[in-house]
């Protein structure tokens, strides 16, 4: 069903922290079982929120980076594995505002708007380039044909489409759009982590699938020149990395008020009557809320960045200016969250480790998101800049 069209900015922002607060009460539930998250994915469907980024001429929001950062941002806070879910959404959605084709961008944009989600079949096992990539489009007859397996299909077991990256007979790198339940797709819910488990990432069989040649991109043009496209779909992972980290500081404010007891020798020394008032407590918390709001400030830096560079930066000196901006805000955040996660114990004393409260969430799903981008790498990107002059690779994955 069809939600509604979000207009500006403001309403992005609001329509994601009524959706945040709607799947708030379901989300250790869902990190418990491990199952695909139906209603809350047809929630997120419903929400308008997948047109977001959407070109206006196209009759979408196209929101800023900032927003999209901050969109991300707030619902992470309460569910990072589905704040992860329309990652791989946005940036086909870049992708097609940069090289689709205008009936490609009329047709797939449309169902942006009214709902439909993308999900990810991008990720190969044993390859380091795109050149490795064992899925193939092929000729058939009049049409083509997909043949491959993709694993962390992030989104693509409810999703209504799937951008399959594969190449083409020519050997070049190619984006291809599939419906979902196309013949010959086929999503399994085989994603068995310790975090971020409601992405249900499983993996994707394409066997002989049926592929309109219309909606095929020519995706290697994307990397022929400068491109924030890397960016700007780092920026998502970005803004989920400190959207763990301000839900777990949340968390364990709450906690330490309204469950915690105070340590004995405090309690015992008639310093202190609550967990709250002990000195050492207080001062741990001041700390991280203090790296948190650093954080949540660095994402917001880098967001505008990338707004003042626009989707097509003009030389290769600005798209390294957003690329490691980006780069500083995710490495940050990265540790950040995991950092609160981890002292969350700290603060809260041995009861919150009881697995009612399900607190180890926060921790798991940081260290599972952050696990597939290396943080050292992208210290390493930023510190070669800033010694060297050497600006990052231009791939999408910084």
């Amino acid at each position: 069903m069809a939600g509604p069209v979000i207009g500006s900015d403001v309403e992005a922002i609001g329509a994601a922290r009524r959706y945040a607060e709607a799947i708030a009460d379901g989300v250790i539930e869902r990190d418990r079982s491990g199952a695909v998250p139906v209603e809350a994915l047809a929630a997120l469907d419903a929400s308008g929120l997948l047109g977001i980024t959407v070109p206006a001429e196209h009759g979408g929001a196209d929101v800023s980076p900032v927003t999209l950062a901050e969109v991300v941002r707030v619902i992470a806070a309460v569910d990072p594995a589905i704040a992860q879910v329309p990652q791989g959404h946005f940036l086909f959605a870049d992708v097609l505002a940069g090289w689709g084709t205008t009936a490609q961008q009329r047709r797939l944009f449309a169902d942006m708007l009214a709902g439909a989600r993308f999900g990810s079949g991008l990720a190969e096992r044993g390859g380091r380039h795109a050149q490795d990539l064992r899925t193939r489009l092929r000729p058939d007859g009049d049409g083509l044909r997909l043949d491959g397996i993709k694993y962390y299909s992030t989104g693509s077991i409810t999703a209504r489409w799937i951008g399959v990256t594969a190449l083409d007979g020519a050997g070049r790198l190619v984006l291809a759009f599939v419906e979902r339940h196309a013949p010959g797709v086929t999503v399994d819910d085989d994603w068995d982590v310790m975090g971020q488990r409601a992405t249900v990432s499983g993996t994707t069989t394409l066997r002989g699938v049926p592929v309109d040649p219309d909606l095929v991109i020519p995706y290697y043009q994307a990397f022929e020149g400068p491109q924030q496209l890397g960016a700007r779909a780092q920026l998502v992972h970005a803004a989920i990395q400190v959207g763990i980290a301000g839900g777990a500081l949340r968390d364990a404010g709450a906690f330490v008020r309204d469950r915690a007891r105070p340590f004995f020798e405090a309690a015992r020394g008639g310093w202190v009557e609550t967990a709250a008032q002990d000195p050492h407590t207080i001062l741990r918390y001041g700390r991280l809320a203090t790296r948190v709001r650093a954080a949540e400030q660095l994402l917001a830096w880098a967001a505008g960045q990338l707004d003042e560079i626009g989707r097509r930066p003009w030389d290769a000196r600005e798209a390294a200016r957003g690329s490691l901006a980006v780069a500083q805000a995710k490495a940050f955040g990265s540790e950040i969250a995991a950092e609160v996660a981890s002292d969350l114990f700290a603060l809260s004393g041995a009861s919150a480790a009881d697995e009612r409260h399900d607190l180890s969430r926060h921790w798991r799903n940081a260290r599972t998101h952050a696990s597939h981008d290396p943080v050292d790498w992208k210290y390493h990107h930023v510190g070669n800049f800033h010694l060297n002059d050497a600006l990052p690779p231009n791939h999408g994955q910084i």
